[in-house]
């Protein structure tokens, strides 16, 4: 498997990889987070690990599990601390470590390296027993409700580490901070080159026309996603330019607000003939491949963002993205190269317009956007970052560290 990143990725990252693959053989690798499907932390991890275990690095991934009410409280705590004002009570914080005191009874927490992913195993640091602790944190907290990051602070004052996907978003906790963006995987179904059949196959499956552009979103039916403005974004362009909109979007089993989300915008679009809502299995994978490699213009208008995994892929295909200016998104669309970044359902709609009408730059964004995803978010780049901080953790006070 580690053979077919040849070529595609850049040379430096293949090579640092052996040489930590070298140093880490034989060491144990746990990932822990909330859900083995849906949103792109579970499909990084789907890639990931046998790609780790392929270097060498026993390497495992374990879901923590719970019930309802937990992850109503820990959907609260991500919105908190994405600047929603919710009132999670000491109670939900007590019934929080209940849960995880649980789920540590039934995992293995023993490892060389346990990185612990997003607020909802955070307190399984209170049950360490070896190993290097690293807290991956892949939500946006530039602005957050001060009291829910303050006590969500006092499990990640106890790792050893903590990895934030934006330098912005990381906190002054009293321990080593890093910075790692998200990755795709250039290889994996959902961004592999495919055929003409191929793509015709989930057209005609979901009665999707391909006789005028097609404008797209993909993204969990999340309010921070912003799926009404991107419809409102939407019927201004239809005003001038003859087009269709998808919204595609698969549910993840810790977000409960998504059925609701998903209603509002099936409403919201009235049975509109030229607006497709999608909600897809998990691991539909070659779909969304397809649907992003026939579409027009991509868009992410997040109000919110922690990285958007979206935006490189469809960059990936050469497609140019407009994306809301927050989060992560800034650092992958560079404005005016790669794609626009927007602040307004008004300026969604201008820049889709300006693509349309376009198709020379289209094409050239789409163009320096699929190279500026190979040299900075191919996922040989992330598990790069990954071994390094482990292996920099394991030689924390040395000046120089050697490979």
């Amino acid at each position: 498997m580690f053979d077919q990143y040849l070529g595609i990725s850049p040379k430096g990252d293949l090579l640092l990889l052996q040489m930590l693959g070298e140093k880490l053989n034989k060491r144990s690798f746990l990932h822990i987070n909330s859900t083995r499907e849906g949103g792109g932390v579970a499909e990084i991890l789907q890639r990931m690990i046998p790609i780790l275990n392929e270097l060498g690095i026993e390497a495992r991934w374990e879901v923590i599990e719970g019930d309802p009410n937990f992850f109503e409280i820990t959907k609260k705590i991500h919105n908190a601390l994405q600047g929603n004002p919710e009132d999670v009570t000491e109670d939900m914080w007590q019934y929080h470590f209940e849960v995880n005191r649980r789920n540590a009874e039934k995992i293995s927490l023993e490892a060389d390296a346990i990185l612990i992913h997003d607020p909802q195993p955070a307190a399984l640091i209170e049950f360490k027993k070896n190993g290097s602790w690293i807290w991956r944190c892949h939500i946006d907290l530039s602005n957050p409700h001060q009291k829910v990051s303050d006590y969500l602070c006092r499990y990640c004052q106890r790792y050893d580490a903590a990895i934030f996907s934006v330098s912005k978003f990381a906190r002054s906790i009293g321990i080593d901070e890093f910075i790692v963006s998200p990755s795709i995987d250039p290889i994996s179904e959902k961004n592999r080159a495919l055929t003409e059949d191929e793509i015709d196959e989930t057209f005609n499956k979901f009665q999707i026309p391909r006789d005028r552009p097609i404008i797209l979103q993909v993204s969990r039916f999340d309010r921070f996603k912003d799926p009404l403005g991107v419809i409102k974004a939407f019927r201004t362009v239809k005003k001038y330019n003859d087009c269709i909109l998808v919204l595609a979007g698969s549910p993840a089993t810790d977000d409960p607000e998504g059925e609701a989300v998903l209603n509002e915008v099936k409403e919201y679009a009235a049975n509109d003939p030229d607006i497709f809502i999608l909600l897809l299995p998990p691991f539909s994978d070659k779909d969304i491949n397809a649907l992003q490699r026939t579409a027009a213009v991509v868009l992410q208008k997040s109000l919110k963002e922690g990285f958007g995994l979206t935006v490189s892929e469809a960059m990936w295909k050469g497609k140019p993205v407009i994306g809301g200016a927050v989060g992560g998104i800034p650092l992958q669309i560079m404005h005016g190269v790669t794609g626009f970044l927007i602040h307004s359902v008004e300026g969604a709609a201008f820049r889709i317009r300006q693509l349309l009408n376009n198709p020379e730059m289209s094409n050239r964004m789409g163009e320096k956007g699929r190279e500026f995803v190979r040299k900075n978010f191919l996922i040989t780049r992330q598990i790069r970052d990954y071994l390094s901080i482990w292996y920099s953790l394991e030689n924390k006070g040395k000046n120089v560290i050697e490979l």
